[in-house]
């Protein structure tokens, strides 16, 4: 059992940056997990985490040899200490780009066994970085006061002063006192409008109040996932999208991209990649409220088919409300897991746009035995992506393309889109 570093402030050159927003160092025989530096910085860095065995976790709190993509910070708030929202604010917005390509370089090495230099692509709407995302969620301490959690933390940090959001978002937030142990969805939609939805406190279990390790999180996650009720406070708590000249409208606590350049650009992509012809059929996977089956729609015209399946009920109603004037388009509620297997085939081309952890060997052998020439495949994990990937290749997909974007950014998240070929 190695000695316990907890607390200990240890002089580390930083390597390469590590798939969740560090740098990997090294130590006396152990690696070293270390957030907020850069590759190639010299850091005096403390150790926040240590649970023995082969590594350990630290915070960057003293630069000591610069590098020369540091910027100042453009989030007071997540620095060491602070909150788990901006990992990657004390670099510029090059650089960023740069680590995350190289991570999802990285996983696709590692998971896929592919090698393929990756560019991670600017969305329009960015700007320097800030005031780009149009959708937030806040949480509420136990005095009603509304903020972000710390990192790997369930502290709340009242300072509302993250710059990710569009401008406004925060107005009137801190001044109110809300139901303690309360969430808040801020939602700035495309007609300008700002909605401010209360979410009720999460039932959580006894394990997930008092256990503080990976049991105690896995409950209170479970417990955040359920159906809560909800109370629209600003705004009418119904969300005007807009991706290209077709409009939605859905539930201001909904699903829909964060960034307010991604669901064009992804559509677009989707369209580019999709190789289909009139009379053709298509599978949207995990099809959220159609954005993009209208696409495909367009594409096979009212001689072909589109099926999207998406768990969420109401997801699937904002996006018949929206296709409603696309006969060729039928939505399923159902998990893509449980019904991939008896999908009718055969189908020319499968778009997958799964959640954080990934479709997985079920749903991508599934997809494989009904035989599509093209798949699409969208991923905001790096690992889950490469992973997926690789899966494909298994069932004998060639990767056609990869293209990747800066959908977060100063943060170290990415999403992906890959092409494959069979």
């Amino acid at each position: 059992m190695s000695e316990n570093w907890y607390g200990r402030d240890l002089e580390l050159r930083l390597g390469n940056p590590g798939h969740g927003g560090f740098c990997v160092a090294r130590h006396e025989g152990r690696v070293v997990f270390v957030r907020h530096g850069l590759p190639g910085e010299l850091v005096r860095a403390r150790v926040t985490e240590d649970r023995g065995g082969s590594f350990c976790r630290a915070d960057a709190v003293e630069v000591l040899e610069a590098s020369a993509d540091r910027v100042d910070p453009l989030c007071p708030i997540s620095g060491p200490g602070g909150a788990g929202c901006c990992d990657l604010s004390y670099a510029a917005l090059p650089a960023q780009r740069r680590i995350k390509a190289a991570v999802v370089a990285e996983q696709l090495r590692r998971l896929a066994g592919v090698d393929r230099d990756v560019e991670v692509e600017d969305l329009p709407g960015t700007g320097d970085g800030t005031g780009w995302r149009t959708r937030l969620r806040l949480a509420v301490d136990a005095d009603g006061h509304a903020g972000f959690h710390g990192y790997r933390s369930t502290r709340v940090i009242t300072n509302l002063a993250c710059p990710q959001p569009v401008s406004g978002s925060y107005e009137g937030i801190a001044e109110r006192v809300w139901r303690p142990g309360a969430e808040l969805q801020v939602t700035v939609d495309a007609a300008g409008e700002r909605h401010v939805v209360e979410i009720e406190p999460a039932h959580v279990s006894r394990t997930g109040r008092r256990s503080p390790g990976r049991r105690g999180a896995t409950a209170r996650r479970a417990a955040t996932s359920r159906s809560r009720r909800e109370h629209p406070v600003i705004g009418g708590g119904r969300a005007v999208a807009r991706v290209g000249d077709r409009e939605w409208e859905l539930s201001a606590t909904g699903f829909w991209q964060a960034h307010r350049g991604a669901a064009q650009r992804y559509s677009q992509v989707v369209g580019e990649w999709s190789g289909l012809a009139a009379g053709e059929t298509a599978w949207d996977l995990y099809g959220g409220v159609g954005v993009f089956a209208a696409v495909l729609a367009a594409q096979v015209g009212e001689g072909g088919s589109v099926l999207s399946v998406e768990s969420a009920t109401g997801a699937v109603e904002a996006g018949r409300r929206a296709l409603a004037d696309l006969p060729q388009v039928r939505f399923e509620a159902a998990r893509v897991e449980n019904v991939v297997t008896r999908l009718a085939g055969p189908v020319s081309t499968v778009v997958l746009d799964p959640p954080r952890s990934g479709a997985g060997r079920a749903v991508v052998d599934a997809v494989g035995a009904a035989g599509p020439r093209t798949v699409v495949h969208i991923g905001c994990d790096p690992a889950a992506f490469g992973r997926d990937v690789g899966l494909y290749l298994a069932q004998g997909y060639q990767l056609a393309d990869v293209r990747a974007f800066d959908a977060f950014p100063l943060t170290h998240h990415v999403e992906c889109i890959a092409l494959l070929h069979r």
